[in-house]
């Protein structure tokens, strides 16, 4: 087999990224010797890798600042609606490689680094991925398996420094936590309040070849200068210094669970922190505005939502109703029903799960003590709501009930998605099966006083860093046949089925996929020690570890397949190399367990001289962006098997279609829409849909049914139950068991027969390449609507009421000043 081409050899091709003018490479070695010297004080005698990477982050950075200040320019004298996206988490991954692409520079900047004596990947494998999220591919801490059980390490992704973000102290906000609500004539006035200041951390997101250069805005809490002055001035110069560290624990760490809601006071905090830092600076571009609409007294709101968009990325945000509530009313003086009327048409709100334990529910005492103000206002919100409701349904207290903002109960709690629902203009869902159960089920009751607020948007991948980025090759040969313009209109790739039939095509993809799975194997040796089978099906599973993703459900599988080898062990079977990659939130004990099982299952079956290599199995510690990449264009066969009816969408699966895998799955979040783009004879699905899930649900799910009733299955159930994959432990996965057995909300045995028979339909395909390939580029053909420019394109109409621009905005030589 052909040793794989190294990036640099595969960049020297002519390829959709151009050919580098040897003008644009002088000048990226001149700047990058500048920064070395200059900006890190170092010589090449003395450079570390790390210096040699922070000298081409500046280097490329060089190259974003002159479009990012013209960008800003741009706006400022256009005066376009804004939008401002709210989300406790923007995991971008790395920054360097993806900023080298949008801007045309990679074979500059490699050509340069190359004749520099460096290696470009090398520099790109130094930079962290930037910790800033935990959900789908988020990082809950840096977690590495030891003895086989997840660890968590703290994630100190900035301790070396990061060389894109711009501090904009200028522009540091205060933020009032505590306090209490005293009534005046004057009105309502939140007083004696604990001040934290937020301070805002600028990245520039360029836009592909376009020279667009927009900002992502982080904060940072610092302590004010006079925090406990009084304190250190009697002498508590200790106790000073912890308090300030206390105020700035805020965005010090990131609550790691996503898919069970804690409700912790420091959690309220940083949800508060990130919205009111964010109100402040909107209201402040607004007032600024060049073409603002104001007396010579104040400023007239009346043309806010014409100008701000602001969309609430799941309940996270949701302070941003009550908040922009406050200004308006508290400081701003409007009127409750004006003040109402532009904060509904300014906010809308993005569900992002089905699953009743994840949604937030704070405790009205802890709302109390930390917002005062805020609470006040909520209850006002939900006073007028109810009257409403009251209105169209006379004498249905229970209606009311379930439709109230406030939760009776002890504690009585804040329903924060229902305050989303009724604080915005649009509601939407992420697939649409997610969508038709937030209708139906979730928000039934709301659906039904306001279905035209109601919508879809289903999920897209940016096809820059998911397959130009991550997969150089599938993309050369792709724009071999239809030219560039795929990369930002993703739905010509539907122009690929004309190659369907051509041999020479269906080669060039199978060598590709070939490649990456030699390269993924080698990463592999490396970091695992292990060698697999590059002839293998390279079956993947990365995801957040969650019972309702069913890892446990691939598991199975894994033991069955091991089984039936020990069986037979001189029959044929079709290699595998399974691999499960994903993070459990710290606090969630059974998905650690499921991880230690998955893990102590690998020990055996890897060690296993009978089974060789037909099949091993690999949990990939520390599941990241950067490691997504490496993996994705890797894999043969990708898993998608939460149960009907609990995925909202979805984003791995598209990365997965896109970058050549076949898929199997259940008909759940956006599976469904992939499997009608691609024909469902393209797709390996299984198992119950939705209704079947109700069904069962009223009829009773009985997993002891399906255990005495399906041999194999037994099998492995008592293998795991006997200890046999934890023979100095018996009893270690007795919890595994008994919720399988007994209290299995997500009905893996439901779908285990189906399951297996679906995985042999799987291998008998794997047995003829040359139909397996024409299957991938029917997929890929497929992957158009799954672009986040369709998304974003949806959103911009039918939600914020804006129309996309192609705005192609001018390089600049300097700056205007």
């Amino acid at each position: 087999m052909s040793t794989p081409l190294t990036d640099h050899e595969k960049r020297k091709q002519i390829s959709v990224r151009g050919i580098a003018g040897l003008g644009d490479v002088a000048e990226i070695k001149k700047t990058f010797n500048r920064h070395l010297h200059f900006t890190l004080v170092k010589d090449r005698n003395v450079s570390t890798s790390r210096d040699y990477y922070f000298a081409l982050a500046h280097t490329v950075r060089d190259h974003l600042v002159g479009r990012w200040i013209r960008t800003q320019q741009y706006y400022y004298e256009k005066d376009p609606k804004r939008i401002h996206y709210l989300s406790l988490e923007f995991y971008m991954g790395r920054t360097l490689q993806n900023t080298m692409i949008n801007l045309g520079l990679q074979n500059a900047c490699d050509e340069a680094i190359y004749q520099l004596g460096l290696d470009l990947e090398e520099l790109e494998e130094i930079e962290e991925d930037a910790g800033l999220g935990n959900g789908g591919l988020g990082r809950l801490a840096v977690d590495f398996l030891i003895c086989h059980v997840q660890v968590e390490e703290a994630d100190d992704w900035l301790r070396y420094g990061n060389p894109w973000e711009k501090a904009r102290p200028e522009y540091m906000l205060p933020v009032h936590f505590y306090g209490h609500v005293e009534h005046t004539a004057e009105g309502p006035k939140w007083v004696h309040t604990q001040v934290v200041l937020a301070m805002p951390y600028d990245t520039p997101v360029p836009g592909y070849k376009n020279n667009t250069v927009n900002t992502m805005r982080l904060w940072s809490a610092k302590a004010p200068n006079d925090f406990n002055l009084q304190e250190f001035n009697v002498g508590d110069y200790i106790q000073a210094v912890l308090d300030r560290n206390l105020a700035e624990n805020i965005s010090r760490v990131l609550y790691p669970n996503d898919n069970f809601f804690e409700g912790k006071e420091l959690r309220l905090k940083q949800e508060y922190f990130v919205v009111a830092a964010t109100l402040q600076d909107i209201i402040r571009r607004f007032k600024s505005s060049k073409f603002g609409c104001r007396d010579p007294v104040r400023t007239s709101f009346e043309t806010f939502p014409e100008k701000v968009a602001i969309q609430l990325n799941d309940t996270h945000p949701a302070l941003a109703i009550p908040e922009l509530m406050r200004i308006l009313v508290d400081v701003e003086k409007l009127d409750w029903n004006k003040a109402w009327e532009l904060t509904t048409k300014t906010c809308a709100y993005t569900n992002h799960t089905v699953l009743p334990e994840a949604l937030e529910r704070w405790p009205v005492h802890m709302f109390e003590k930390l917002l005062p103000r805020h609470l006040e206002i909520v209850y006002e919100i939900n006073q007028r709501h109810m009257d409403r409701i009251k209105s169209l349904f006379p004498g249905d207290n229970d209606r009311l009930r379930r439709m109230s903002l406030i939760e009776e109960g002890e504690p009585k709690r804040i329903n924060m998605a229902h305050l989303c629902v009724v604080g915005s203009h649009a509601v939407n869902g992420v697939a649409r099966i997610h969508s038709e159960i937030v209708k139906n089920s979730v928000f039934k009751d709301f659906y039904e006083v306001e279905p035209e607020k109601f919508q879809n948007k289903t999920n897209g991948i940016t096809p820059r860093r998911w397959l130009l980025l991550c997969n150089p090759g599938l993309a050369d040969i792709i724009a071999e046949k239809l030219g560039e313009e795929f990369m930002t209109d993703l739905f010509q790739l539907k122009k690929l089925l004309d190659f369907i039939d051509d041999d020479a095509f269906i080669r060039d993809v199978a060598n590709v996929k070939q490649e990456n799975k030699l390269k993924f194997g080698a990463y592999l040796e490396k970091e695992y020690n292990v060698k697999i089978n590059p002839e293998s099906i390279f079956d993947i599973q990365v995801k957040r570890i969650h019972e309702y993703k069913r890892q446990l459900l691939n598991c199975l599988h894994i033991i069955t397949y091991y089984n039936r080898i020990k069986k037979d062990p001189n029959k044929s079977f079709v290699p595998r190399t399974i691999m499960i990659g994903g993070k459990a939130a710290p606090g969630y004990h059974m998905a650690k367990m499921i991880i230690k099982l998955i893990t102590s299952v690998g020990q055996v079956v890897n060690n296993d001289p009978v089974v060789g290599d037909k099949l091993k199995v690999i949990f990939l510690e520390n599941y990241r962006v950067s490691l997504a990449e490496k993996v994705i264009p890797a894999c043969d066969l990708s898993e998608q098997i939460s149960t009907a009816g609990t995925e909202a969408s979805g984003t791995g699966n598209m990365k997965f279609m896109l970058n050549g895998a076949l898929t199997i799955g259940t008909m759940d979040g956006a599976n469904v829409e992939m499997a009608e783009e691609a024909g469902e004879d393209n797709f390996f699905i299984f198992g119950m849909r939705v209704e079947d899930v109700e069904s069962l649900d009223k009829k009773g799910y009985n997993a002891k049914e399906y255990y005495e009733r399906i041999p194999e299955l037994r099998q492995v159930i008592d293998q795991i139950r006997s200890g046999f994959f934890s023979p100095k432990e018996p009893e270690l996965f007795k919890d595994v068991i008994d919720m399988l057995m007994y209290h299995d909300r997500f009905k893996v045995f439901a779908d285990y027969e189906a399951y297996i028979s679906c995985q042999d339909q799987v291998n008998e395909l794997y047995k003829n390449p040359k139909e397996w390939t024409k299957k991938v580029i029917r997929n890929i053909a497929a992957s158009g609507k799954f672009s986040s420019d369709r998304t974003i394109t949806e959103y911009a109409r039918e939600i914020w009421g804006v129309e996309p621009s192609d705005v192609k905005i001018p390089p600049p030589n300097e700056p205007r000043v």
